[in-house]
């Protein structure tokens, strides 16, 4: 079930709810960050591309889906980003050590900046046709790490992904690779249509990790 959330204060959303919501104690939940095309005041148009796109005609997926909208000429918000989640957070029934953060384009790019800053609130990462601060990513050593680009990319050369990948590897990071050779900017529709992906979503669990939290520190991405 899909719905449109607006909030004033943090970000307006999409909420997508399993079927069996109420059946259960607690869901995994997947925070799904748009790329350029999705910016604006009209929700109905996250679902014209990546995760979005494909939850109404799911009879049975096992997630809680929250997908935000950022605002035209603006930038993903932390601060933001963070309060929409510990809002969500008190009003469903989410699995706090089950929470996987993935997006598309710059969305992706956000979401590795994200996690970096935030690494306390993930279980996994998955960025799809995007990019990241190799200097960051060892903050998201403990976190598992599954990169999805196609090898055709224009907009985010293959090479960034690389270059990611190398980086967590160097730190001691579990990350997984999978590069499309057909595939330019849109790798999300393989991303997205792969039931491996979540099949390993909910195979990672915070309360399995051995390495302490971070401090919360929130801040805004430039």
């Amino acid at each position: 079930m899909h719905k449109s959330v607006f909030r004033a204060q943090t970000y307006n959303h999409l909420l997508y709810l399993p079927k069996d919501y109420e059946n259960q104690e607690k869901w995994p939940a997947i925070v799904y960050l748009h790329g350029v095309g999705g910016s604006g005041d009209y929700l109905e148009i996250l679902k014209a591309h990546g995760l979005p796109a494909l939850l109404d005609n799911q009879e049975n997926f096992p997630f809680i889906v929250i997908s935000p909208q950022c605002p035209e000429d603006e930038e993903w918000s932390f601060a933001r980003l963070g309060e929409l989640l510990d809002d969500t957070e008190r009003e469903f029934k989410i699995d706090q050590d089950r929470v996987y953060l993935t997006g598309i384009g710059k969305g992706a790019s956000s979401g590795w900046r994200l996690a970096a800053a935030q690494p306390w609130r993930f279980a996994a990462l998955a960025p799809v046709c995007g990019s990241g601060n190799p200097h960051e990513v060892c903050n998201l050593r403990d976190i598992p790490v599954w990169i999805f680009h196609g090898a055709r990319d224009r907009i985010h050369p293959v090479s960034e992904a690389q270059s990611l990948v190398l980086a967590l590897k160097l730190c001691g990071g579990k990350v997984s690779y999978t590069i499309y050779p057909e595939a330019d900017h849109d790798s999300w529709t393989a991303a997205y249509g792969d039931p491996q992906l979540y099949a390993w979503f909910l195979e990672q669990n915070r309360s399995s990790f051995t390495e302490p939290a971070f401090d919360p520190i929130a801040e805004d991405i430039d």
